[in-house]
């Protein structure tokens, strides 16, 4: 039997009430923010990081290409901060620019593998604190590499229940510490990574990697240009 128009009206009216109701009931998809590396597209190929503790009172400014720039100060907190690649991995890495830090605070190639999930420091320069040096840092020495115009120290401890790009977790930090520091010129990454492997210190695939100013309880300030070696005037 054909309903009358009036009834038709009525039951569409009905049909597009009760579809806003369970639209409006219905879980709405959370936008997530991240505190971590993000890609960085205003600057060609280059990937920014920057990571704060919460507590460090920094102001990163993100340049063109491969230029960044770091100003800290309240000496307190944790900060890291700066450019590179995504992934990361074996390659000649050209920097330049100036590092003047108050404290602990060091430049540094730096970035993450997963799977194992490893931190890693190449350090080229660093400020007040020599890392791995003091007995509370709790690091064993793995050996030596001379590569790049110096000898690197390798180093080697575990942090546990620290933050990492996987979230808090458990997991080993390795360190190659440049004996004398400098700001500026050609890092080759690959003699890094196969001094650590040599020493028994595994690596897994390779996140993101970047050349890195880190502050920890200091002040500072940073310029870095990624891909750019020193003058040799």
């Amino acid at each position: 039997m054909a309903r009358p128009p009036q009834t038709v009206l009525l039951l569409a009216a009905l049909m597009v009430l009760v579809t806003g109701v369970v639209a409006a009931v219905l879980p709405q998809p959370q936008l997530q923010l991240r505190n971590v590396a993000e890609p960085d597209v205003a600057a060609d190929s280059f990937y920014s990081s920057f990571w704060n503790d919460g507590t460090a009172k920094v102001k990163y400014t993100n340049g063109p290409q491969g230029q960044y720039a770091v100003d800290w100060s309240g000496n307190k907190g944790n900060f890291v901060a700066g450019k590179g690649w995504n992934p990361g991995g074996p390659r000649a890495v050209d920097y330049s620019g100036t590092f003047a830090p108050n404290g602990n605070a060091y430049l540094s190639i730096y970035g993450w593998t997963t799977n194992p999930l490893v931190e890693y420091y190449i350090v080229e320069s660093y400020g007040t604190h020599k890392p791995c040096s003091s007995p509370t840092d709790d690091a064993t020495q793995k050996g030596n590499v001379t590569v790049d115009g110096s000898m690197y120290e390798i180093w080697t401890k575990i942090r546990k229940n620290k933050p990492s790009i996987q979230g808090t977790a458990t997991f080993p930090q390795y360190w190659s510490i440049r004996t004398d520091k400098r700001v500026g010129g050609t890092v080759h990454t690959d003699d890094h990574f196969k001094a650590f492997v040599a020493s028994g210190l595994k690596m897994g695939r390779h996140s993101y990697m970047i050349v890195a100013t880190e502050g920890q309880d200091s002040n500072g300030t940073s310029s870095i240009v990624v891909g750019v070696a020193p003058s040799s005037t």
